[in-house]
């Protein structure tokens, strides 16, 4: 049974289409500079990864399975700042 794309109203359309604000990097002499500019915001705002996880339908079960991979990884990531901030503190009081 094939199934046909569901028909959205003008508002979900609306929705839908909402985007952040362009990327825009001003091209001044360099343009490999521009570039690597580009590149960078591009990488901070995610938007590679968010293609490349819209590639391929991704079941909700994967969705949860990653996402929970996703927060536990920045939890540890934010453990071992915080150990790492009290060890320089600790050595900064300990040279006083």
């Amino acid at each position: 049974m094939d199934r046909m794309p569901r028909q959205l109203d003008k508002k979900q359309l609306e929705r839908k289409l909402e985007f952040a604000d362009p990327l825009q990097v001003t091209v001044r002499d360099d343009v490999d500079r521009a570039m690597k500019e580009l590149k960078k915001r591009v990488n901070k705002e995610g938007i590679l990864k968010e293609l490349k996880l819209r590639r391929f339908f991704e079941k909700p079960s994967e969705r949860r399975k990653r996402k929970n991979k996703e927060a536990e990884k920045r939890r540890r990531k934010q453990v071992r700042r915080k150990v790492r901030r009290q060890r320089a503190l600790e050595y900064k009081l300990r040279a006083l």
